[in-house]
C-alpha cells in the first residue's frame, strides 16, 4: 500500500530542480554501513560543500508520494506526438553525484519511511488472504509475492538510474521513468511516451482513491463493531455517512505540514494496535490441522488481490531513493530496500499465519474485527486502528489531488476562483470515495479488488515492461534471460489482474445477492 500505505512524516517528491552540470569525480569505492549515515564526502575528489545542494523537494516533509508534472513534462509535444530526439548523454554523468539535496535523508530515515510505506491497513487483512489460500499456500505465496515485488522495486530503481544518465537528470519519479523509457526506447514506442505517463498517473490515482475507499470502510466497520457491542447495532452505511463531514473537513487542509503531528500520532496508534493484536493472536493457538493447508483453487485470485494490495509500496521507492544522502546504499544484497522488505514480508507472513490459525475460516476482512468483543483492551484496538486510519486518509488523498488539481487549476484564471475551486475539488473527491465505499461496504472484497486492479499494474506489470524497453538496445542478458524473466512477471501480473478482478467482482455481486 502502494501506491501500499504509509503514515508519519515522510518527504514529498515534487517538481525536480534544474540539472547541476559539472565534472564529477570517480564513484565512491567504499559503501556506507547499512543504517548509518555519514557526513564524509563521497570520495577525495568530490566534496559536497563544493556544490550547493538545493532542495529537490518543494512540498512539506510529511509523506513520500509521486506527483504529476515532473521535469519530463515537456518531453512530449503538446499534442502527444513524437518527442524531440534526446541530447547525447555525457559519458561521465552520474545522477547520484548530481542529486543535490539540502536535507537528504539518512539510511535509518529511509528504512523507517520504507516500512511506513508498506505497512498499513493491508497487514490487518492478511489473515483473510490466508483463508483464501490455505495455511501452506498462504505462507509460501506471501513470501514469493514479497520476493517478486522486491525484485520489481530493484528493477524500477535500476531503470531510473539508467534513464537519468540518458536524460541528464539527477532524479525521476515513477511516471517520468515510464515517459523517459518510451521517449528514449525503440522508435516505434516514442510517440506513446506521453500517453504512457498519463496511464501511470491514472493507475496511481486509481490506487490511491482505492486506498481511500478502503479507509472509509475500515473506519466505519471498526466503529460499528464498538458501538454495536456497547449500545446499538446500526448499518455500516450509517457510520460511513457520519464519517463523511469529518473526512471532508480533514481534507480541506491543503498543506501537509500541518498534518505532521497528526501523522505521528497515527503511527503511534498503529504500532500500539499491532502489538495488542499480536497479544491476542498468539494466545491459545490451535493445532495447524484445524485449518486448511490448501484452499480451493477458485479462491486463489482473492488471495492474490489482498496480498498484492498489502505489498503496494512501489510508489514510495523512487522518492525515497532520490532523497537519500547515500543512495548507493539503497540497493544491494544488504541494502536498505532488501532489509526493509524482509521485515515487511516477515510481518505480513506472521500476521497472516497466526491470524488464520487462530480464527480459521471465521476470520474477517480486518483481524481487528475478530478480537474478543467483551474485552475492553480489544475494543480499544478497534478504536485505535480506526482512528489511525482516519487520520491517515489525508496522506493517501494527497496523491490523486496533486495529479487531478493541476489539470483543473489552469482553467481557473483568478486567485479567488482557484481558492474556492480547490476546496470544491477536494470535497468532490472525498464524496466520490464515500459513494464507492457505500456501494461496496465489504472490506475484504474492496481490498482484494483494489489490489487486483491497480496494485498489480503498478507493482508487477509496469516495472518489467520498463526494464525491457530501457535495455532493449543495450541487451537483455545471455540468451535474453532478462527478457524471458520479465515476460514471466508480466504474465503473472496480468493473470492476477484478470482473475483477481473477476473473482473480487464476483464475490461482491454474490455478497449483494445474499
Amino acid at each position: 500500500m502502494t501506491s501500499g500505505l504509509f503514515y508519519g512524516s515522510c518527504n514529498v517528491e515534487n517538481t525536480l530542480s534544474s540539472v547541476v552540470q559539472g565534472k564529477m569525480g570517480k564513484k565512491k569505492e567504499e559503501r556506507q554501513p547499512l543504517l548509518v549515515s555519514s557526513n564524509e564526502p563521497l570520495n577525495d575528489t568530490y566534496d559536497r560543500s563544493a556544490i550547493p545542494r538545493p532542495d529537490l523537494r518543494n512540498s512539506p516533509d510529511n509523506v513520500v508520494v509521486h506527483l504529476a508534472g515532473g521535469p519530463m513534462e515537456g518531453a512530449s509535444t503538446p499534442d502527444g506526438g513524437v518527442p524531440p530526439p534526446p541530447k547525447p548523454p555525457k559519458p561521465d554523468f552520474d545522477p547520484v553525484l548530481n542529486r543535490n539535496l539540502e536535507h537528504p535523508t539518512s539510511n535509518l530515515d529511509t528504512m523507517i519511511h520504507l516500512l511506513k510505506g508498506n505497512i498499513g491497513s493491508g497487514i490487518l487483512a492478511m489473515p483473510d488472504a490466508f483463508s483464501n489460500a490455505g495455511l501452506v499456500v498462504g505462507t509460501v505465496g506471501t513470501l514469493i509475492m514479497g520476493v517478486i515485488c522486491t525484485h520489481c522495486m530493484h528493477m524500477l530503481v535500476k531503470c531510473a538510474h539508467e534513464l537519468c544518465r540518458r536524460s541528464q537528470m539527477p532524479a525521476l519519479g515513477f511516471s517520468e521513468v515510464v515517459e523517459t523509457a518510451f521517449a528514449t526506447g525503440p522508435s516505434v514506442l516514442r510517440p506513446f511516451s506521453h500517453a504512457a505517463k498519463i496511464m501511470v498517473n491514472v493507475f496511481l490515482c486509481i490506487t490511491q482513491l482505492g486506498f481511500c475507499c478502503v479507509y472509509f470502510v475500515f473506519v466505519a466497520a471498526n466503529l460499528r463493531d464498538v458501538v454495536a457491542h456497547f449500545w446499538i447495532d446500526l448499518d455500516v452505511q450509517v457510520y460511513l455517512g457520519l464519517l463523511l463531514i469529518p473526512m471532508i473537513v480533514l481534507n480541506w487542509v491543503k498543506n501537509l505540514k500541518y498534518l505532521a503531528p497528526v501523522s505521528l500520532f497515527a503511527s503511534i496508534l498503529t504500532i500500539t494496535g499491532l502489538g495488542i493484536t499480536f497479544f491476542y493472536m498468539l494466545q491459545g493457538l490451535p493445532r495447524t490441522s484445524s485449518v486448511h493447508a490448501f484452499a480451493p483453487w477458485h479462491k486463489l485470485p482473492l488471495f492474490f488481490g489482498t496480498a498484492i494490495y498489502a505489498f503496494e509500496g512501489i510508489g514510495v521507492v523512487l522518492p525515497l531513493e532520490n532523497n537519500m544522502e547515500t543512495p548507493q546504499d539503497f540497493s544491494g544484497l544488504t541494502g536498505v530496500l532488501n532489509t526493509g522488505m524482509v521485515i515487511v514480508a516477515a510481518l505480513y507472513t506472521s500476521v497472516g499465519f497466526f491470524g488464520y490459525l487462530k480464527y480459521g475460516d471465521h476470520v474477517k476482512g480486518s483481524i481487528t474485527l475478530n478480537l474478543p468483543p467483551n474485552d475492553l483492551l480489544a475494543q480499544s484496538v478497534r478504536l485505535m486502528m480506526g482512528l489511525a486510519i482516519f487520520l491517515s486518509y489525508g496522506l493517501q488523498f494527497y496523491v490523486p489531488m496533486n495529479i487531478i488539481w493541476p489539470l483543473i487549476k489552469d482553467k481557473l484564471h483568478t486567485e479567488k476562483a482557484q481558492m474556492y475551486g480547490e476546496y470544491i475539488v477536494r470535497t468532490i473527491i472525498v464524496i466520490f470515495t464515500f459513494v464507492l465505499a457505500a456501494l461496496i461496504p465489504d472490506l475484504g472484497a474492496v481490498i482484494s479488488l483494489v489490489g487486483a486492479v491497480s496494485s498489480s499494474a503498478l507493482a508487477l506489470i509496469f516495472p518489467p515492461l520498463i526494464e525491457i524497453i530501457t535495455f532493449w538496445k543495450v541487451g537483455l542478458g545471455r540468451y535474453n534471460w532478462i527478457l524471458w524473466k520479465d515476460i514471466a512477471i508480466v504474465i503473472f501480473g496480468l493473470l492476477g489482474f484478470g482473475f483477481g478482478s473477476y473473482s473480487s467482482i464476483e464475490n461482491i455481486l454474490n455478497a449483494d445477492k445474499s
